[in-house]
């Protein structure tokens, strides 16, 4: 179940609307018309102004081009965004090699394409556009006009100087770059977790309601039921001992009847209640360990007898899933036994889930519970059993919101194995009603 969830959830494909992009190009094409304006007319420098204007008027023509022929509702492959930035790239170049090269303090715009690629293109993608940006940095290092300015006071500043600017905006592509994506993408990961979580909540909460969809329809069948049993009791009697459909008549009846017997059961359990609505701790612990207990696997469960009564919940999705899960995990990293100890008292009630297999590596025991944590790869690669991710951070996520405190941590030596220990407020453990939990994803 959980490498299910999380090969559903964890890679999912990255589309950027075209009319993103669009907007973005249009926004850089007018500030770079705003920048010749000021230079060519507010500070009165010497501009190539016509050349610079036909990069600015070319920008705005594969804009419009784009508008026309295309939804910019749409969403675009990496590849074409990709392309898109890229043609931003070399349109800044253009004006950059027009305007002084480096020398230019616009040329620091070059992570602008970078830093929206981080976000929303695949690494491979902003990697190489990356590497693109700082190639074009690179030739201007050596190819450009000169730098509008004054010119009976030149500005002439050091080739050593220049060497710093393009290291520096090599560098602050990297860095930011890096930093924009793992941001991005621990934003992703954990939106795409709570959509699973929310998934997962509203499958078990479905579930819960089948005893109430049960009970009506029993009560719409028994009545055309009824109708047939009757027919079917009068059609036998009227019918002679030795006619061929006696026989047939008997079998329809005792079928109808039948029938009725299940339709009966249902509609005792759930007009009773019991064994959907309330349940006491010790039935939530059992059939939350039922279905783990044919995988060759001991699972022990202790139940301590305290001095006040045994506390009852409302049959909630939420815990079950959340126990279940984390029982799930234990029974997977097992070597042999899987203990759940509960114990109550007058202010508490606590669930601890002990395995006896290798236990947490320290390095993931502080981050367990987050989202697509795992150590897949590396495990893998030396034959051990791994799984702990997006199914933790969903039963983590779906107890603390019942009011549960999750805890994760190993045995102390030379014992070994998982240690997980729910705790909850035995007031909020009492009153956690299924409705509260759909409450909270609306």
């Amino acid at each position: 179940m959980t490498d299910t969830a999380a090969a559903d959830f964890r890679h999912p494909r990255r589309h950027v609307r075209l009319d993103t992009i669009l907007r973005l190009r249009w926004l850089a094409a007018l500030g770079q018309l705003a920048a010749v304006f000021v230079v060519a007319h507010g500070l009165e420098f010497e501009l190539p102004v016509v050349p610079c204007l036909a990069i600015i008027a070319l920008s705005g023509l594969v804009n419009l081009a784009l508008q026309i022929a295309f939804n910019p509702m749409q969403r675009l492959e990496p590849l074409h965004a990709a392309a898109l930035l890229a043609l931003n790239i070399a349109e800044l170049a253009g004006l950059l090699f027009l305007t002084g090269g480096l020398q230019n303090p616009f040329s620091f715009l070059f992570l602008g394409p970078v830093l929206i690629a981080a976000t929303a293109l695949p690494t491979r993608m902003t990697i190489a556009l990356g590497i693109f940006a700082a190639g074009c940095a690179g030739a201007l290092l050596f190819y450009h006009l000169p730098l509008p300015w004054d010119p009976e006071d030149p500005v002439v500043l050091p080739q050593i100087y220049l060497m710093g600017v393009w290291l520096s905006i090599l560098l602050a592509i990297g860095v930011t770059s890096l930093y924009t994506f793992q941001v991005t993408e621990e934003a992703r990961k954990l939106s795409d977790a709570l959509s699973a979580t929310e998934l997962v909540l509203t499958r078990e909460q479905h579930l819960t309601q089948l005893d109430g969809l049960a009970a009506a329809a029993a009560h719409e069948l028994g009545t055309p039921l009824s109708t047939i049993f009757l027919i079917a009791r009068e059609l036998d009697h009227s019918v002679p001992a030795g006619s061929p459909i006696a026989g047939d008549l008997k079998t329809l009846r005792e079928q109808a009847q039948r029938c009725r017997d299940i339709l009966g059961k249902i509609t005792q359990l759930s007009s009773s209640g019991a064994p959907f609505d309330r349940m006491p701790l010790s039935t939530l612990i059992e059939e939350a360990v039922a279905p783990h207990r044919d995988f060759g696997i001991d699972i022990r469960v202790r139940i301590a007898v305290a001095g006040v009564r045994e506390p009852v919940v409302m049959r909630n999705p939420a815990i079950l899933y959340g126990v279940g899960n984390i029982l799930e995990n234990a029974v997977d990293f097992a070597r042999a036994t899987v203990e759940v100890n509960a114990w109550w008292n007058a202010e508490t009630v606590q669930i601890v889930i002990s395995d006896d297999g290798p236990g947490i590596a320290p390095d993931m025991l502080r981050r367990i519970g987050e989202p697509y944590l795992s150590r897949r790869r590396a495990a893998e690669a030396q034959g051990e059993h791994v799984g702990l991710g997006l199914g933790v951070f969903i039963a983590r996520t779906l107890l603390e919101r019942t009011g549960a405190k999750v805890s994760f941590g190993n045995k102390t030596f030379p014992d070994h194995g998982a240690v997980v220990q729910i705790v909850w407020p035995r007031a909020d453990f009492e009153t956690v009603h299924p409705s509260a939990e759909a409450e909270a994803d609306a």
